[in-house]
C-alpha cells in the first residue's frame, strides 16, 4: 500500500514537472507574446519574463518590437522632368500593437517592403531630378507620410525614411559635368572680371599719387629691382617707365625755349643771301661760247 502511494506520487510529481515544461516561456525584454487560445485572440498581451500558458489549450506568438532597418531595393522610374533615374531607400519601421500586427495583416515584414516599394516609385514620379539630387529631406517626409499611413492599421509605425542613392544615366552624368564646368567657369571669369576693376581703381590712385610726386616712381623702380636681383638669377631685366620719358622730355623743353633757334636760322640764311648777288653776275659759260661762235 505504501509503495503504491509513492509510485502514485512520484507519478504526480512527474507529471506536474512535465506540465510545466509544457507551460512554462519566457519572454525576452525586446519581444512581447501575444496568446491565442483555441484560435482566439486574449486580450492580455505577455510582457517579458516569465509566464504560464496552458499546453494544447493557448499558443504564444512572441513579436518583436525593435526597430527594424530594412533596405528598399532600387526603383526605376521617369521623374517628373522625363528622366530616367534608380532609387534606393532604407526604412525604419517598429511595432507599437503587437496583436494588430499578428491579426490584422499575414506577414507585416513583408507589407511593409511592397508598400515601401510601390511608395518610392510614386514618389519619383511625381518628383524633379533636382528634387531627388538636392532637396531630398522633404521627399524623405512625404516618402515617410505614404508609407505610414497604411502602416498605422497593421499595429507598425514607420520611424524614418532615408533615400539613400539615386542613379544617373552616364549622358546625364556628362551633362551635368558639363553644366557644372560652365557654371564653374562663369563664376571665375566673374571673379576675375571683379579683381581687374578693383585693381585698376588701385592703381590709378596710386598712379594718381605718383603724378604729384615724380621719385615715388623712381623709388618703385628701385623697389622692383630689388625684388628681382632678391632671386639670385643671372639676368636682370630694368623697366623703362614711359613716364620717365615724358618727364625728362618736358625737362628738356623747359630748359631750351624754341626762341633760340630763330638766330641760328637767320645766321645760316644770310651767307646764302650774300653769295646769291655774285652768283647771279658771274658770267655763265655756256653762253660765252655759243657768243665766240657766233662771232
Amino acid at each position: 500500500m505504501v509503495e503504491e502511494l509513492v509510485a502514485a506520487g512520484v507519478t504526480l510529481v512527474s507529471a506536474g514537472a512535465v506540465y510545466a515544461m509544457a507551460a512554462a516561456r519566457v519572454v525576452k525584454q525586446y519581444e512581447r507574446g501575444v496568446v491565442f487560445r483555441l484560435g482566439k485572440l486574449r486580450p492580455e498581451v505577455r510582457g517579458p519574463g516569465f509566464t504560464m500558458i496552458v499546453p494544447g489549450v493557448d499558443k504564444l506568438r512572441k513579436v518583436n518590437m525593435q526597430i527594424v532597418t530594412m533596405p528598399v531595393p532600387g526603383q526605376e522610374g521617369i521623374t517628373r522632368d522625363n528622366v530616367t533615374v534608380r532609387v534606393d531607400a532604407v526604412v525604419y519601421f517598429k511595432v507599437t500593437s503587437p496583436a494588430e500586427a499578428v491579426v490584422r495583416v499575414e506577414d507585416y515584414r513583408f507589407a511593409v517592403a511592397q508598400m515601401a516599394q510601390t511608395s518610392l516609385r510614386s514618389i519619383i514620379g511625381k518628383s524633379e531630378l533636382d528634387d531627388l539630387l538636392s532637396n531630398r529631406e522633404k521627399l524623405n517626409q512625404g516618402l515617410e507620410l505614404m508609407i505610414d499611413s497604411p502602416a498605422v492599421e497593421w499595429g507598425v509605425t514607420i520611424d524614418r525614411v532615408e533615400i539613400k542613392d539615386v542613379s544617373l544615366p552616364e549622358t546625364m552624368k556628362r551633362s551635368m559635368a558639363r553644366q557644372a564646368e560652365a557654371d564653374r567657369e562663369r563664376r571665375a571669369r566673374v571673379i576675375n572680371a571683379d579683381a581687374e576693376l578693383q585693381a585698376s581703381k588701385k592703381l590709378a590712385e596710386a598712379a594718381k599719387e605718383m603724378s604729384e610726386q615724380p621719385a615715388a616712381l623712381q623709388l618703385r623702380l628701385l623697389q622692383t629691382v630689388v625684388a628681382v636681383a632678391a632671386e639670385k638669377n643671372s639676368t636682370l631685366v630694368l623697366p623703362f617707365p614711359v613716364e620717365l620719358l615724358r618727364f625728362l622730355e618736358r625737362a628738356q623743353q623747359g630748359v631750351a625755349p624754341p626762341t633760340v633757334q630763330q638766330p641760328v636760322q637767320e645766321s645760316v640764311q644770310q651767307p646764302v643771301q650774300e653769295q646769291r648777288p655774285s652768283l647771279e653776275s658771274r658770267p655763265d659759260p655756256d653762253s660765252e661760247g655759243s657768243n665766240s661762235g657766233q662771232d
